[in-house]
């Protein structure tokens, strides 16, 4: 099959989809519509005001998302059940498709990573594929966005030691970008301009990314079978988690989410979204609809899109390209931040890109679906001021109507059922009503769980999964205002123009340090304490019904430091608590990575102390890392782009010779970063600073230097 071929094997008519849409928004807007009209009688009951207008319109609001949530749990649930026709892999025919001859480029864009982690995950990637036999239709490509100079080397050093030990050489690429404009879909654009001709599809990965080959197969499979498919999203599996928080994240995403994504697909079907890794995409159409323009006006909100992934997708839609989710593939990994801070650090960046999609909306040809897909990422973000303005507006209402010492004139509800009901009975069936729209999806993917005896089984049976959901919704609970506030906090910076910084996690041996949690949390604990003070003095009954709220800001710090926990998390395990299919029977890949990530371990615990600016030491030192380096620049500068680039920089110049006399005189510290960056860059200062460095005599050098050798030296012997 040629890619100009079109079949309708898995694209659903569009009146089906409208009315899958329809059906499925309905629902949810028919439960808003209902609990809205029981709140609005509550307050109708208790005496209107402007101030309980607003309370209406945020609880509307809210109370939507959330229904869209339960919806996609409740859905999700019956397909599980019932089984469903319309997914991309309903045709088995797919798996006896040839890939013979179809050329497929794995891709693993990276910027100040752990090279040790990333190579070790492409390392388990490849061997996967290696059993496969498929292996010679996939070549793998290591995009570096790195601006650290040890990065820099270390990766070039662990790629050759890793092409070397694998056999791998014309099979496993690597290449730095030395402007790393655009940032990842910048540098999967440079990629794509240099090598996207040579291949037909291209998979996209995370730095933390592994994938086992079977999967890879059947995507390439599925493409080929599919010719109107343009992108490909599997559902990655967390794994790898040590700490407490991390196998709580790890817990969830792996019970709920095939519930979840279930109710997704149906109905978004070939309308899809696109989650920026562990996806396979049509090269072609990729490199012709998916340059993604620079949004009007300044940052946070104008610039280069940050959160590039829905849009790409949408870009592919509007030109008629379908995108699938592929959520019953199992063999997609990824891992997840291990502390709340990390993760919180990660939201950070997810919000600002979220938030620019408020400009895309209004792009000329998107289609409905992708506007939506866009609508519900906003919100995610949107929703944490739009809750704290909820609460706030209470709070205001009762303190307003305490405080006037106006009394409530009691009104009877218009609904006939509720006339003799106090208010606050009624308050509490709509809480019990909000609490089992929250709850539902957890129940549904435990039931989910307990029909079939394999997964049971894989979660360390029935007992301790449930057991796992009520220890992860006690944390939930505890963490969502938290949060909350950083949401918020994230939001209006980015409305207000202002880049919000994070300094480096200073985390111990087990998990995040006492004093740096205190430093991000201190605001946190300030407002529980103030919040939680002045509701009890409104009304010590009001106070209890935000211990919630207010007790996870209160033991923020205590409860970010403890859930970082290795030791925690250890215990968790060996207690059989949020257990995964991945722990209790893993896969060859994964057992692969963490032996070796082990070993690496080891062997850097019975290494002496790294020093700073210790990969510019060994580009300069060793011999072979030196070759590595240059070997690489000297064909790049082949490249007319990054000829020009160089040029700019003013590689090869008389200039660049004499930073590299200074660092030999005064040592790097002296030499401001982007002055480092120029010597690494220039190949001809590169081989001299070799040689000089051997041939010069000791107090002609830096102190560092000197130092410097000697542990080489020391390693050496």
């Amino acid at each position: 099959m040629t890619d100009n071929q079109t079949v309708t094997v898995g694209s659903p008519p569009r009146l089906r989809r409208g009315w899958r849409l329809f059906l499925f928004y309905s629902s949810a807007l028919v439960l808003t519509g209902f609990v809205s009209l029981l709140f609005a009688d509550l307050l109708w009951r208790t005496g209107w005001s402007s101030s309980r207008t607003l309370l209406l319109l945020l609880f509307m609001v809210l109370f939507c998302l959330t229904a869209i949530g339960c919806m996609h749990g409740v859905y999700g649930f019956f397909i599980r059940i019932f089984g469903t026709e319309r997914r991309l892999t309903a045709l088995k025919a797919y798996k006896a498709q040839s890939i013979a001859g179809v050329s497929t480029a794995i891709i693993f864009p990276i910027y100040n990573e752990d090279s040790v982690r990333v190579l070790e995950g492409l390392r388990a990637t490849y061997e996967s594929l290696e059993r496969t036999g498929q292996l010679d239709q996939f070549d793998f490509f290591i995009l570096s966005d790195s601006t650290d100079p040890d990065r820099w080397v270390e990766e070039e050093a662990r790629w050759c030691e890793l092409v070397r030990d694998l056999d791998a050489l014309g099979k496993i690429y690597y290449r730095r970008r030395l402007f790393n404009e655009a940032r990842k879909s910048g540098n999967v654009r440079d990629f794509l301009n240099t090598w996207g001709k040579r291949y037909r599809y291209f998979v996209c990965c995370d730095a933390d990314s592994v994938m086992r080959g079977e999967i890879l197969v059947d995507l390439v499979k599925l493409m080929e079978v599919h010719p109107q498919v343009g992108l490909i999203q599997t559902v990655p599996a967390l794994v790898n988690a040590e700490s407490l928080f991390g196998r709580m994240q790890q817990f969830a995403n792996r019970l709920y989410a095939p519930v979840f994504i279930a109710g997704l697909n149906y109905w978004a079907l070939d309308f899809g979204n696109y989650w920026g890794h562990n996806a396979i995409i049509r090269t072609d159409p990729f490199m012709q609809f998916c340059d993604l323009p620079q949004l009007p006006g300044r940052k946070p909100f104008g610039g280069q899109i940050l959160s590039h992934d829905f849009v790409e997708a949408a870009l592919m839609l509007r030109e008629n390209w379908t995108v699938w989710l592929a959520y019953d593939l199992e063999g997609s990994y990824e891992e997840a931040p291990q502390a709340l801070i990390e993760n919180a650090q990660r939201e950070r960046r997810w919000c600002q890109g979220n938030l620019q999609h408020s400009l895309v909306l209004f792009a000329k040809g998107l289609r409905g679906v992708s506007r939506l897909h866009l609508i519900l990422g906003i919100f995610g973000y949107a929703a944490s001021p739009l809750w704290l303005a909820f609460m706030l507006t209470f709070n205001w209402i009762y303190c307003y109507q305490k405080y006037t010492g106006l009394s409530n004139i009691p009104v009877e509800s218009f609904n006939p059922y509720l006339k003799n009901w106090s208010g606050t009975e009624h308050a509490l069936l709509i809480f019990v009503i909000c609490m089992v729209v929250i709850m539902l999806p957890k129940l549904l993917s435990l039931i989910d769980l307990a029909r079939d005896w394999s997964r049971r089984k894989a979660f360390g049976g029935l007992i301790n999964a449930t057991a796992g959901v009520v220890g992860e919704t006690i944390f939930s609970t505890l963490h969502a205002p938290l949060l909350m506030l950083w949401h918020t906090r994230f939001v209006l910076t980015n409305i207000a123009g202002i880049s919000v910084g994070w300094t480096t996690q200073r985390r111990t041996a087990d998990g995040t340090d006492w004093i740096y949690a205190l430093q991000r949390h201190w605001g946190h604990t300030l407002i529980g304490v103030i919040w939680g003070w002045c509701t009890w003095k409104l009304d010590p009954g009001l106070f209890w019904w935000f211990t919630p709220v207010v007790g996870g800001m209160v033991f923020s710090v205590p409860l970010s430091v403890l859930t970082s926990r290795r030791s925690l998390g250890s215990r968790a395990k060996s207690a059989g608590l949020f257990l995964t299919p991945e722990e209790t029977s893993p896969p060859m890949e994964l057992v692969s990575l963490r032996s070796r990530m082990r070993i690496h371990e080891l062997t850097e615990e019975e290494a002496p102390r790294c020093r700073i600016h210790a990969g510019l030491a060994a580009a300069v030192l060793d011999p072979y890392v030196n070759a590595i380096h240059v070997t690489l620049l000297r064909e790049k500068q082949l490249n007319p782009v990054y000829a020009e680039h160089l040029t700019k920089m003013g590689a090869g110049t008389e200039a660049v010779r004499e930073l590299g006399q200074k660092l030999l005189a005064a040592g790097p510290e002296k030499l401001t970063a982007s002055e480092r960056m120029a010597v690494m860059a220039d190949q001809r200062v590169m081989v001299w600073l070799h040689q000089q460095i051997w041939l010069r005599p000791e107090e002609k050098l830096a102190p560092w230097w000197r130092a410097m050798i000697r542990d080489f030296s020391w390693r050496e012997n």
